[in-house]
């Protein structure tokens, strides 16, 4: 007899194990699955999950994230991704032309010229980490380039994001140095706001955005329009680079599927796009439900939290046949890995352009690259999990 299902987002068997097993357990026996401990749900099938992205019964202002809600300890600050409709709405609307997808093919030859000096840079190595030697600059770059963040502090800035999702024993979710960062991160927007007010000038940036902006007859303080850049910063240099390694680890396993994308590079999308959907970094989100309700024969009060389990969502049968497959022709009609609704990742066709970029390019000139399988390292939290560390033997052939 199998032993009932039990989750929580701090257990060691879900921060240090696979925690898919557990993910598939709370789907089929569990789909709401009460925890006690903080007195929330959480829902782990793909239709629940995608269903509460547009549901207007589903809250962000009481936070999004399991230091908002569930630890406690984590400062609530306003920004778009703690924001319901309408504000929300509005907000969102004077950010998105910088991520719209004909600036993306405006910059698109930015990012290719990075990508390539980049790859340049690793010319002549044996062995290189594609996470801190590749895909985590390049994130930091797109995230600047698009933002208008200096870029000479970019490796300041990726040090912080660090700092803010690192992790201690003991310590269930976000430490108190990442609350530091947190902080550190605020005071250095705050500075770069004084210095665009002390010298106004009309820049195509967030900061120029943020600034211009008005609800309801009021300008945005200086202190939000610090955290709204936080929340760029972090979701443009956080997630890439773990999707970006989970591409390369996942077609190092599968040598047909590589060769097929290293001979028609148009497909280097797909790869992308499927390594996000099966290793999903962000194991969930965090919401509040405003009205009672009832799911699945259970009944969940206002007030309570929720966990919105998109790494569960996306390995759901009920959505995806032979789930957990990684297929490169698989192109579903819907998935997760960019959340859905209301809160949807505002730089999905910045991250698509990277990660195809990026992949393309690194192909081209390490088609027969292999993983040192040894040497990886992971990030594990309750939070994100992805590869902090991948070294690959490059075996070079030409060079562009």
């Amino acid at each position: 007899m199998s032993r009932p299902v039990r989750y929580d987002p701090f257990d060691p068997e879900i921060i240090h194990g696979d925690p898919h097993p557990i993910y598939k357990k709370l789907r089929d026996e569990a789909p709401a699955y009460y925890i006690e401990r903080y007195d929330c749900w959480a829902l782990s099938r793909f239709e629940d999950v995608w269903n509460a992205g547009d549901d207007p019964n589903v809250s962000s202002a009481r936070g999004s994230a399991s230091g908002h809600l569930l630890t406690k300890v984590q400062p609530l600050l306003r920004m778009l991704n703690t924001m319901d409709p309408p504000d929300h709405t509005r907000l969102r609307a004077i950010l998105r032309p910088l991520f719209s997808p004909g600036r993306m093919r405006r910059l698109e030859p930015e990012f290719l010229r990075f990508v390539r000096e980049r790859l340049d840079t690793l010319r002549g190595r044996d062995v290189v980490d594609v996470v801190g030697e590749f895909a985590q600059p390049l994130a930091t770059f797109v995230a600047c380039t698009v933002a208008g963040f200096p870029s000479g502090d970019g490796a300041m800035l990726r040090e912080l994001v660090h700092r803010f999702f690192g992790r201690e024993k003991g310590v269930d979710g976000m430490t108190s140095d990442g609350v530091r960062a947190q902080q550190e991160m605020v005071l250095y927007f705050a500075e770069l706001i004084a210095d665009r007010r002390r010298a106004p000038r009309d820049a195509d940036d967030a900061l120029a955005a943020l600034l211009r902006f008005e609800l309801n007859g009021r300008r945005m303080p200086d202190e939000e329009v610090a955290s709204n850049l936080v929340l760029l910063l972090l979701g443009a240099t956080d997630t890439l680079p773990k999707v970006f390694a989970n591409t390369l680890h996942r077609l190092s396993q599968d040598p047909a599927q590589r060769a097929s994308v290293v001979a028609d590079p148009g497909i280097a999308l797909d790869a992308f796009h499927e390594a996000l959907r099966i290793d999903m970094p962000t194991q969930y989100m965090c919401r509040s439900l405003l009205r009672d309700t009832e799911l699945h024969g259970e009944k969940l009060r206002a007030g309570q939290p929720i966990l919105l389990l998109y790494a569960a969502a996306n390995r759901d049968e009920r959505e995806f046949p032979d789930p957990d497959a990684y297929r490169i022709d698989r192109r579903p009609p819907r998935h997760l890995g960019f959340s859905h609704g209301t809160h949807a990742c505002l730089g999905l066709h910045a991250a698509r352009a990277e990660g195809r970029l990026g992949l393309q390019e690194f192909l081209a000139r390490f088609p027969d690259y292999e993983v040192q399988e040894d040497g990886i390292e992971r990030f594990e939290t309750e939070f994100v999990q992805g590869y902090s560390k991948l070294p690959v033997e490059l075996h070079t052939r030409a060079w562009r």
